[in-house]
């Protein structure tokens, strides 16, 4: 699919219903936790924003993720969307997960655009809210990562990702010390599970209904 054409398809379909949990609970850990959807936790907790972001190329439609660098945190070396918490500065959420786009992979903000945003998920073991938005870049971009959040830019063909919508599963020893089995998408030879594999779950539940 041409990059014009893809993104005339995501703006209109993302102003349909979202799947919302249907979408989402199919990448769910087990045991479920439902505070995750829990609309109540959902208003209370930190908030912060992450992005979806479609990037023209000349090999193609790509999507960056980034592995996080290692720290003394609950989502230490984990494959992610770039983005990040809400700044008291920050007039929107769209305008966090642009911000922190900018900061973790070094895409100028100026040049995203914000089609639209999917169903807001609640993250137990850091208590954060979080939005996903979908967005793409004007042209090309030039990847810069900042090394005290980024281990490793990985981006992903977007042909690629459509064909990878079948999950394997894995047992994952959490940081809380126990045992949940987790649904993960295989994406440049990395594991994508947890929040990260919730969100692209309800996107492609969402694709399959709009392409």
């Amino acid at each position: 699919m041409e990059f014009i054409e893809l993104i005339k398809v995501l703006e209109a379909g993302l102003k349909q219903p979202l799947p919302g949990r249907s979408g989402q609970a199919h990448m769910a850990p087990v045991p479920v936790e439902e505070a995750r959807f829990d609309q109540k936790r959902l208003e209370t907790a930190r908030k912060g924003a992450v992005l979806l972001l479609f990037c023209p190329g000349p090999d193609g439609i790509t999507i960056p993720f980034i592995k996080r660098a290692i720290y003394e945190g609950v989502h230490s070396g984990q494959i992610a969307l770039p983005g990040g918490k809400m700044d008291p500065g920050d007039p929107d959420l769209s305008h966090t997960a642009r911000r922190e786009t900018e900061e973790e992979i070094g895409v100028d903000r100026r040049s995203i655009t914000i089609m639209g945003s999917l169903s807001d998920l609640y993250i137990p073991p850091s208590n954060f809210s979080v939005r996903p938005f979908v967005g793409y870049a004007s042209h090309p971009p030039v990847f810069s990562i900042d090394p005290r959040e980024v281990d490793q830019l990985i981006p992903c063909d977007f042909e690629r990702l459509l064909r990878n919508d079948i999950p394997k599963e894995k047992l994952v020893f959490t940081s809380r010390g126990t045992t949940i089995k987790a649904p993960y998408y295989e994406i440049n030879k990395e594991v994508v599970w947890g929040a990260t594999a919730m969100i692209l779950s309800e996107f492609l539940t969402l694709w399959k209904k709009i392409s």
